[in-house]
């Protein structure tokens, strides 16, 4: 399964009818955000705009430009190429091809994912890590729509369409001089953001359903899990700094580990967002927080008063953990001590959200984006 589990399960109704599954979104999802990625990939495909996907890794860029050529209707092949994982002095020939003889080892003509790609669309993914020299021939290839192989002769006219997806912000590498600002600007006739999973975490069991029905069509003969509603709860509270890759992972490791069983929040936070096999779980690791939360009270006792000021603890007080402890959760560690900030800072200004940011000096959005996705209620204004 290539970098996410974005595609629903249409493998049947393409052996059926094909034509009709052209105009199926492979983008899963009804959040608002996705809602609003799908209108725009409606309205870019018939085009032969340019478009740049933007994103974190992990969220699926692949898909959309995927779901993009798809509902353009073009009739030749998408062909994909990762920028990142081919090295510098091959991409230009794996874009562009050669002619035989053009270079040691070139023992025969080879065309290049351009003329692949002629009459459907090139995704190049990772754009962001092609070399600047590579940068200028591939803004002359989109500017008069040909292309010519290494040691070639000729120019080859194609009808070409393009799609580029980073993960790296590339306003700031055009500001630092390594990405031409002219070719940021011809990639970017159309941008659109593909948004993290944290943020359209309401889309989680539409994900899971649909990467199920992938699993199973691998392994017709695995037993699925089954989420619990509390699983589901703690899947949305979690951040998912690898997006919706990390979910695909994650499922996995429930086939394996939970095969035919139902799955409980429990479960998600000790067993599968990080590995460890399921039977009884000590609960050593959170006496052992009590135990320094404990630590650090009666510590204040015996401080001068000067010093009681410093509470909370500083982060400089933790350097000694693992003189007395052999592990830490720190994901779920720091996402505590954020929870019990939130919530302090709320109750201390009266449930009113806007000053409770400026206490936390975060901006309003930010922790409203926070409050939801830690499942935070608002208390009361007073």
């Amino acid at each position: 399964m290539k970098d996410t589990a974005l595609s629903s399960h249409v493998d049947k109704k393409r052996s059926s009818n094909p034509d009709a599954d052209r105009t199926t979104s492979l983008i899963i999802g009804t959040s608002i955000s996705m809602v609003e990625l799908k209108k725009l990939v409606t309205i870019v495909a018939p085009s032969l705009a340019p478009v740049i996907l933007t994103g974190e890794t992990g969220v699926g860029k692949d898909i959309v430009a995927q779901d993009i050529h798809r509902q353009s209707m073009r009739t030749g092949p998408f062909v994909a190429i990762n920028c990142a994982a081919i090295p510098a002095e091959l991409l230009e020939s794996e874009l562009f091809g050669y002619e035989k003889g053009a270079f040691t080892g070139a023992d025969r003509a080879r065309a290049g994912r351009f003329e692949m790609s002629n009459g459907g669309t090139l995704f190049l993914d990772e754009v962001g890590d092609m070399p600047l020299a590579l940068q200028s021939k591939l803004l002359r290839t989109l500017e008069n729509h040909c292309i010519q192989r290494i040691g070639g002769a000729h120019e080859i006219k194609l009808d070409l369409r393009l799609i580029c997806a980073t993960h790296k912000n590339v306003e700031n590498m055009v500001e630092d001089g390594r990405f031409r600002a002219d070719l940021y600007y011809r990639l970017a006739a159309f941008p659109i953001e593909v948004p993290p999973l944290s943020e359209r975490s309401d889309d989680i069991p539409a994900l899971l359903d649909a990467m199920t029905l992938t699993y199973l069509d691998r392994q017709p003969e695995a037993a699925a899990p089954h989420f619990a509603p509390s699983a589901i709860a703690a899947l949305k509270a979690y951040a998912w700094p690898g997006n919706v890759r990390e979910l695909r992972n994650v499922l996995e490791r429930a086939f394996v580990l939970f095969a035919g069983r139902e799955v409980s929040g429990q479960h998600i936070t000790e067993n599968l967002l990080r590995l460890r096999l399921p039977g009884p779980s000590p609960k050593a690791e959170l006496d052992a927080l009590w135990e320094a939360a404990a630590m650090f009270e009666n510590a204040a006792d015996d401080l001068p008063e000067d010093l009681l000021q410093k509470s909370p603890p500083a982060p400089e007080d933790f350097r000694n953990w693992f003189l007395h402890h052999d592990e830490i959760d720190l994901r779920g560690f720091v996402r505590d001590v954020e929870v019990v900030l939130i919530e302090a800072a709320l109750t201390a200004k009266s449930g009113l959200v806007s000053h409770a940011a400026d206490a936390l000096k975060l901006r309003r959005t930010t922790l409203i984006e926070k409050m939801k996705k830690l499942m935070i209620e608002r208390p009361n204004a007073g």
